[in-house]
């Protein structure tokens, strides 16, 4: 865990869920986000696949970078006899990254595809395309720029895929009401998608500069505390 306390994965987890969503806040993963919310199940559906992706695959990103393309990262290499101080496969990280995305994407359809065949047809193309959805490698990459350890990069990760599911079954359950409201032509479809969507991410960027994330008894980020130690 680090330095960081319960308290401290407990304001981290409402940090990226809620403070800085990652679809609200960062406007990562919208393609996916406004092409299936059109009916709550399938959102619902999707959020849990992008949940459980991005969940896994942060986790396993992680163990690349601090294992494979991070600074001295391959030290586990000397116990069996090769010294691979001066190799640095950073050039590799985003490769590696979404070829690890990928990989669990097409596991995770195999498994929708056998258990729940009807939430496979209704995702449709959208299933795979989580494989590009831009959201699942943003948090790998803020999780990895941040230098979490294993514990917070966890928080972060899982936090951040709840944020993105509670974002698409949001705007899930307000198109199912408007469809049987009186909406003006013009506004009828993804217009009126784009407008709710913006109401939404102001609300939730009512809470901006609001850091729940910090280390106990610091007055800076984690990764600004990393940097400073590192200087001295």
């Amino acid at each position: 865990m680090g330095p960081y306390s319960v308290i401290n994965l407990l304001g981290l987890g409402i940090q990226s869920a809620l403070i800085q969503n990652i679809l609200l806040f960062n406007f990562l993963g919208m393609c996916s986000y406004l092409a299936c919310s059109n009916k709550l199940t399938t959102a619902n559906g999707l959020g849990l696949a992008v949940f459980v992706v991005m969940s896994i695959s942060g986790v396993l990103n992680w163990f690349v970078h601090t294992f494979i393309t991070g600074d001295n990262a391959l030290f586990w290499l000397s116990s069996l006899g090769i010294n691979a101080e001066e190799v640095n496969l950073g050039f590799l990280e985003f490769l590696i990254y979404i070829s690890v995305i990928a990989a669990f994407v097409q596991v995770l359809e195999i498994v929708i595809d056998k258990f729940a065949p009807a939430l496979y047809r209704a995702l449709g193309v959208f299933l795979p395309l989580i494989t590009v959805n831009c959201a699942i490698l943003g948090a790998s990459l803020f999780a990895t720029v941040r230098a979490y350890p294993f514990i917070p990069n966890l928080v972060y990760v899982a936090s951040a895929g709840l944020g993105w599911w509670l974002a698409i079954v949001l705007i899930a359950s307000i198109r199912e009401k408007l469809a049987y409201s009186n909406v003006p032509k013009g506004l009828h479809g993804m217009a009126l998608t784009f407008i709710m969507t913006g109401l939404i991410s102001m609300a939730f960027m009512g809470f901006a500069g609001i850091a729940l994330d910090k280390i106990s008894g610091t007055d800076t980020y984690p990764l600004l505390v990393q940097e400073e130690g590192s200087s001295h």
